[in-house]
């Protein structure tokens, strides 16, 4: 009998030969993997760089809020005691001065004046009024707290108006909601409470409205006509639908802009559309199909088409013909198998297509620009705007910021429904 204390017998010559072979086979897999991330590796480098990053960047900048508190810290110091109801302390306009003539230029004060602009009309001609100011008359550092104020008021009484310090005050805070808060017709209070905009200012949520409408108009556009079109390529031989893809695929060898320059032309009261029409006697008079919501329609539907098509085609290709035949044979009409049979079989088609071609019409800016009217533009036009016009890039990244929401709560709609769908199929 085998002592129980003795050393296990050593393993026989198949037994070391399997293991080396496992140990030489988990090595190769660690190289592989290696391998494999270091081939990723620039890939992931260019979504940080171009998407990731500027991403966060717009992210912090739809909370961030440095002109006043960057240009105005000792005013900020001198306002955080006070009760927003009353006149500021003389610190206060001393503080005001003091930093106004600390700014090493007008550019500064430029920036801060179109900030409290934005909340207050008028801030801007006081603020650079005090801004020349500080660097002449009041510049004398002898001068008191009251005699600062005094001067201030005789310079300009709306020194004396509270709003202009309430402005101050609510953006003395480098980080603040506000942007976010208009870009869903809400507000901060003088007191620092959230309350609906006036009415006569609630805009953003009716442009988001109405850019959701516009993309909703589209999608379904697309897929009433590319439904047709995917189900009949699917039908064809390879090589005949392989030279009809080309045709589809063309808009994407096509410049957006050319595209929509060749629509001005088709659509305008005396293009060639207006003039079929009109020869075919289907209208009496031109009809206003440019600058106005029927032509951004049709110019988006036909660029984003394509976005439909393939997707369809792809699962439609995917589903075997037998299964319509097999209803058919079974006593259903041809109608009938198409849609109980077909049609739920390319659901995931029409989500995938769907999805795309809603998602890329919420954020399209160049078509309703250049072929709508002033009830045309959707949420991107009013982000360039702020961000080439305006130069308010807190707002400009608030609405950014609001797209992006929106796209995401889309993408996640779809992936319950879709897990819904998997889970019950």
């Amino acid at each position: 009998m085998q002592d129980l204390g003795s050393a296990p017998p050593p393993p026989s010559a198949a037994e070391a030969q399997a293991l080396t072979l496992a140990k030489a086979l988990s090595r190769a897999e660690g190289r592989r993997k290696r391998q494999a991330l270091l081939l990723t590796l620039p890939l992931l480098a260019f979504l940080v760089a171009v998407f990731i990053v500027p991403i966060g960047a717009l992210l912090m900048r739809a909370v961030e809020n440095p002109e006043v508190a960057r240009a105005l810290p000792r005013t900020a110091q001198a306002l955080a005691g006070w009760d927003r109801q009353s006149e500021p302390a003389p610190a206060a306009f001393a503080a005001v001065v003091a930093d106004l003539s600390a700014m090493p230029d007008s550019a500064d004060a430029g920036a801060l004046a179109r900030r409290l602009n934005s909340e207050v009309p008028g801030s801007r001609s006081l603020v650079m009024g005090a801004y020349r100011a500080s660097q002449d008359a009041l510049r004398d550092p002898a001068l008191k707290a009251e005699d600062v104020r005094a001067r201030l008021l005789e310079m300009d009484p709306r020194w004396a108006e509270l709003p202009y310090w309430q402005a101050i005050a609510k953006n003395a805070s480098r980080w603040t909601p506000d942007y976010l808060l208009a870009a869903v017709d809400l507000r901060r209070e003088a007191e620092g409470g959230i309350e609906r905009m006036p009415e006569d200012q609630r805009v953003f949520g009716r442009i988001l409205l109405r850019t959701f409408q516009i993309s909703v108009v589209v999608m379904l556009t697309c897929l009433l006509l590319g439904y047709p079109l995917a189900y009949w390529l699917s039908t064809l031989p390879a090589r005949k639908a392989n030279v009809l893809m080309i045709l589809v695929l063309v808009p994407f060898w096509t410049s957006i802009l050319v595209r929509v320059a060749a629509w001005i032309v088709l659509l305008q009261r005396e293009g060639l559309i207006n003039k079929a029409l009109l020869g075919l006697h289907v209208v009496a008079e031109p009809l206003a199909l440019l600058f106005n919501r029927t032509g951004v329609i049709i110019a988006m539907t036909h660029i984003l088409l394509p976005f439909m098509i393939l997707p369809l085609y792809s699962v439609m290709k995917s589903v075997p013909p037998t299964y319509v035949r097999a209803a058919v044979s079974l006593g259903s009409t041809p109608l009938a198998a198409f849609v109980r049979v077909y049609v739920p079989q390319t659901y995931a088609g029409i989500g995938a297509g769907a999805l795309l071609v809603f998602i890329l019409s919420i954020g399209y800016y160049v078509t309703p620009a250049l072929l709508g009217g002033a009830d045309d533009q959707m949420l991107s036009y009013y982000i360039a705007q702020y961000t080439n016009v305006d130069v308010n890039w807190g707002m400009a990244a608030a609405l950014g910021a609001l797209l992006l929401g929106s796209t995401l709560a889309l993408y996640g709609v779809y992936r319950r429904f879709a897990r819904a769908e998997l889970s019950l199929g």
